[in-house]
């Protein structure tokens, strides 16, 4: 395959001819909703979920591995499940957990308020 970095401007073009021209007609049909000119085949995909990492530099793996470990008991996988779902939230988008993260910090402090352990 080409590397696309070191394509000219009109081999970058004859190269997205040749793809568009292979295509399926229902492919073909995006590509021209979109637009032709538009269209970018050599756009640099996003970061698999496994690359990005939250604010601590930790994988929703990793974290959920470090709370696995850290919790020290054995766990059912409904449990685990439940934990690397959240994870994968949180490291994909905080602000989409940050509601249910402050009320399991509210609900902590009022349960000690009341000499309640969680």
């Amino acid at each position: 395959m080409i590397q696309e970095a070191t394509l000219t401007p009109e081999e970058r073009e004859e190269q997205k001819r040749l793809m568009y021209d292979k295509m399926s007609p229902r492919r073909r049909k995006f590509v021209d909703r979109i637009g032709f000119d538009k269209w970018d085949p050599f756009e640099k995909p996003f970061d698999p979920i496994d690359l990005r990492t939250d604010a601590t530099g930790h994988t929703a793996h990793q974290l959920t591995h470090l709370f696995l470990r850290d919790k020290g008991a054995q766990l059912n996988q409904e449990f685990v499940d439940a934990i690397n779902e959240f994870n994968v939230m949180l490291v994909m988008n905080f602000e989409k957990v940050r509601p249910i993260y402050e009320y399991c910090l509210w609900y902590e402090e009022l349960t000690r308020k009341r000499g309640i352990k969680p």
